[in-house]
């Protein structure tokens, strides 16, 4: 019977990274919970019985540790999913030097530094990375200029991975979600609830209306995504970006308004 293969995810506590930690639990994989919050971690670490390390993926002082524990207790790393990241609010001219080098930081320091530490393991094992993008990666939405500027750059460590360890058998990818429904995405809609008087449901159809598919992804299906990059059946692909949206950065922005013509004419 193969060994199980061992998989660490940052972020894991929240949102895609708990996702995928279900995910991959229930296919029998070993699990390696990274996170800055202990409490989250420990319920994501009861449904999935992975192994929990309290840290910041962006700091490389912690992933020497982290390493050394990932090997002693596996001996194999063989799947890295860097779902670690975090807001970056304002454009440039409201953007403070903290609240940009805090974007930088968790949005590509954790992803560069995770991939950096776990890579010597990952090459022992010909394994995977999947890097967590967004369609922020792709296209500019409105006073996010951190995370925009950040998530643009993910791409280039993306393919820059991609470039220089393919020859020693490791596969990287990224995959770009639009809209998830996650805690983080769901404080995002609060100021629509704020303004409209919105539920919940009601924020996220607003920011789908234009969507092809007309809604939000669920966690789970951004972590099927990821899971199926990580796998032999995606055994030649490597500096990809797989853009898991909905169909929104398909969509000609200039003629939504031909659309919402129709639409009032209906």
């Amino acid at each position: 019977m193969p060994e199980s293969r061992t998989i660490v995810i940052t972020g894991a506590g929240t949102g895609i990274g708990a996702a995928c930690a279900r995910l991959y639990a229930a296919e029998g994989a070993h699990l390696v919970l990274v996170g800055r919050r202990r409490e989250p971690l420990e319920q994501v670490a009861r449904e999935t019985g992975g192994l929990i390390l309290v840290g910041d993926a962006a700091c490389p002082d912690t992933w020497e540790g982290f390493v050394a524990q990932i090997r002693e207790r596996f001996g194999r790393l063989d799947v890295l999913l860097a779902c670690a990241g975090g807001h970056g609010l304002g454009s440039a001219t409201q953007t403070s030097p903290q609240t940009w080098e805090a974007s930088l930081r968790s949005n590509l320091d954790s992803a560069f530094y995770s991939a950096r530490a776990c890579l010597p393991l990952l090459i022992e094992q010909a394994g995977s990375v999947v890097l967590i993008g967004s369609i922020a990666s792709l296209a500019a939405g409105p006073e996010v200029c951190g995370y925009t500027t950040a998530k643009h750059a993910l791409l280039g460590l993306n393919r820059s991975l991609a470039r220089d360890y393919g020859p020693r058998g490791v596969r990287v990818n990224a995959v770009c979600p639009g809209w998830v429904t996650t805690p983080m995405a769901d404080e995002e809609m609060q100021p629509l609830m704020s303004f409209y008087g919105d539920t919940l449901q009601q924020a996220y159809d607003r920011v789908c209306a234009d969507v092809p598919l007309r809604r939000p992804a669920s966690a789970d299906e951004i972590a099927r995504v990821c899971r199926f990059l990580a796998s032999a059946d995606a055994s030649i692909i490597t500096g990809a970006t797989v853009v898991a949206d909905g169909g929104s950065s398909i969509v000609d922005v200039p003629t939504l308004a031909y659309a919402h013509m129709e639409a009032a004419h209906a």
